[in-house]
């Protein structure tokens, strides 16, 4: 079983930066996509930013220009770099990666980690 670890979270103030980091351990099956994930209290969890196709980005409306997406070249690793942060991104992150072998498709989350922006 694919076991995904996040790290990174934490307390920061208004207009403050993050880096959230994913470890990926070898899978058995393909990698399609890898995203990032957040819900907050009392709301639905979100996409915030994926990569799909091989290196296409996807972003939620309102994390682009501020939150960007990567991995290191073998996906053993994805980060979120969170830039410019607001009182609104405070949420629980969650990682995400999903792929599929000759038999079936998987999804895995991660535990998740918590951001809380300050204002």
């Amino acid at each position: 079983q694919v076991q995904l670890v996040e790290s990174g979270g934490g307390l920061v103030q208004t207009g403050g930066s993050l880096r959230l980091s994913c470890a990926i351990p070898q899978t058995t099956f393909s990698i399609n996509t890898i995203g990032w994930y957040r819900q907050a209290p009392g709301k639905q969890r979100e996409m915030v930013a994926q990569i799909h196709g091989g290196d296409k980005t996807d972003y939620a409306d309102s994390v682009k220009g501020r939150f960007t997406i990567s991995r290191d070249a073998a996906v053993r690793t994805v980060f979120l770099q969170m830039n410019s942060l607001k009182p609104e991104d405070t949420a629980t992150y969650y990682c995400n990666v999903a792929g599929r072998d000759f038999q079936r498709e998987y999804n895995y989350w991660g535990q998740g980690t918590q951001v809380t922006v300050s204002s």
